[in-house]
């Protein structure tokens, strides 16, 4: 009887979790939802009080008029090329200096990542001005000698990319990982002849997939996402990325055309939302035991 008991009390609290959970899911792709549903209303349905979750007469003449405003084959272009030249990049670097922090022992090691800790906490646009004017003056691009007099790296892809070839959080995160990791497994690669790098591009590296997946969704997602950055550097149209794009939908200073932009951002969303399904499996899917 008591076990029975239990077993009931137990059942109850995992459904008041599941409601809770459930709820909290609810608000969170609330927005989504709406976002999604707005983008097949019809102007005149809209902003009818009070609102409709289901519209009344469904169309699709929003993505059809989205689609024709700007030309989103390049733009979708120019963002994925920037994103996943970032994204890989990042995970590259990021991962070979968490190594350096977390497993080789040089001069310094701890202070210069007190100093990486520390760039965590300025904020980007405290770097703004100072990123700018290095993207201006780079040497001897875009007309540019040894002290700048040109455009320097403004209107490239390079302007994009550069300055976020790797994140300090992202060696953080590889940092910490690689700390998990069995001391014994690079010792026995040692024995093997194994070289310092091939340790941790064939011993270590695979061992992250959790770490890299996390980094990847991270970077990919704030890349794909990124707004104010391309704003400044990027003013050629053939260059712009998707959220450079969402601003067509902007008429004039007071006034949106919603419907195409819900429509717009509907298909803007699609790739990050797939980018994390392919790559939440591997989040929580390798437990290894400290072993230093």
């Amino acid at each position: 009887m008591y076990r029975n008991n239990r077993e009931v009390k137990r059942l109850i609290t995992s459904l008041w979790i599941f409601l809770l959970m459930s709820a909290i899911a609810i608000i969170m792709l609330w927005p989504f939802i709406w976002m999604l549903v707005t983008s097949f209303k019809p102007n005149t349905e809209m902003f009818t009080y009070p609102p409709t979750i289901i519209p009344n007469e469904i169309v699709f003449d929003h993505y059809v008029s989205a689609w024709n405003a700007a030309p989103w084959e390049r733009f979708f272009f120019n963002t994925a090329f920037v994103a996943g030249v970032i994204t890989f990049s990042s995970l590259f670097l990021c991962a070979l200096t968490g190594y350096a922090f977390a497993r080789l022992e040089f001069p310094g090691r701890n202070f210069l990542f007190l100093l990486l800790l520390a760039s965590m906490m300025i904020p980007f646009e405290v770097m703004l001005i100072p990123l700018y004017l290095i993207v201006v003056n780079f040497p001897f691009t875009g007309g540019n000698g040894l002290w700048g007099g040109g455009t320097g790296l403004l209107n490239t892809y390079s302007a994009l990319i550069v300055p976020r070839l790797l994140f300090p959080f992202g060696v953080f995160l590889m940092r910490q990982f690689f700390l998990t990791l069995p001391k014994s497994l690079e010792d026995a690669a040692r024995i093997d002849g194994c070289s310092e790098f091939g340790i941790f591009w064939r011993v270590m590296f695979p061992l992250i997939k959790p770490a890299s997946a996390t980094l990847v969704v991270f970077v990919f997602s704030m890349m794909w996402d990124d707004f104010f950055w391309p704003l400044i550097v990027i003013n050629d149209q053939n260059l712009m990325p998707v959220q450079l794009g969402l601003q067509s939908f902007q008429t004039s200073q007071y006034t949106t055309d919603w419907g195409p932009l819900m429509a717009a951002t509907v298909w803007v969303s699609l790739p990050i939302i797939i980018v994390f399904l392919f790559a939440q499996k591997y989040f929580m899917n390798i437990n290894v035991s400290s072993d230093k």
